[in-house]
Formats: structure tokens, C-alpha cells, sequence
């Protein structure tokens, strides 16, 4: 199953410096070998909330691969180039597979609830 980085990005001023451009410049290859692709990245259009800054999104074949890839010595050669010259929040999360409903979650968590509740009674 597919498993997504999200990154929340800011870039003090708005424009990387040197060091960011470089971190861009040698962090696609880093992604490929772990089977990485960029699906998204820009600016985002904010319809509740806030969200300053960019938005960037990554799709890897599975959260091994992802995690393999934050953790590869390639990865962290050049990770101070982007830690140290942007503000990040960044998240590795599953994807869902083929039968997945928001609905079946939801009665997922009813049963659970349920279970619970006659487990204590």
C-alpha cells in the first residue's frame, strides 16, 4: 500500500538561499531510488484553516521505502540543507487501499465503541 509524505513547508523569505537551492537540486535522486514521486508542491489554496507557506506532497510504494529513504545516508548528507534554511512540518502517513470508505470507518469505530462499552458492563 502507498504511503505519503506530506511536508508543510516555509521558506524564511520566500525565496530559498544557496543552500536550499542546493537541497533541491540533489533531493530528487535521493526520492527515486526508494521509488519516491512528487505528486504535488506550491502554494495551497487554504479553504478553512490557516496555511502559510507550501505545500508538498511525495507518494512512496509503502512506508518502509518512505522511511528507508528519511533514513538513508543520501537522505541525510543533504537533509541540514533543508533543516537549517526552512521551517517544515513534515508527516509520513498510509494510504488507504481499494475498498476503503469513510463510512466503514465510521461503523469500524461504532463496533469498537460497542465492544468496549460491553467489555465494562
Amino acid at each position: 500500500m502507498s504511503a505519503y509524505l506530506i511536508n508543510h513547508l516555509r521558506i524564511p523569505g520566500g525565496v530559498p538561499n544557496e543552500q536550499g537551492l542546493s537541497y533541491l537540486e540533489q533531493v530528487e535522486e535521493t526520492v527515486k531510488a526508494y521509488g519516491g514521486k512528487w505528486l504535488a508542491q506550491g502554494e495551497a489554496q487554504v479553504v478553512e484553516g490557516a496555511w502559510p507557506g507550501l505545500a508538498v506532497l511525495l507518494e512512496f510504494p509503502g512506508m518502509t521505502e518512505a522511511q528507508n529513504w528519511y533514513d538513508s545516508p543520501e537522505y541525510r548528507k543533504i537533509l541540514p540543507l533543508r533543516a537549517n534554511n526552512a521551517i517544515s512540518d513534515l508527516i509520513f502517513v498510509d494510504g488507504v487501499g481499494p475498498d476503503f470508505t469513510v463510512a466503514g470507518f465510521a461503523q469500524q469505530i461504532r463496533a469498537a465503541i460497542g465492544a468496549a462499552s460491553g467489555a465494562e458492563g
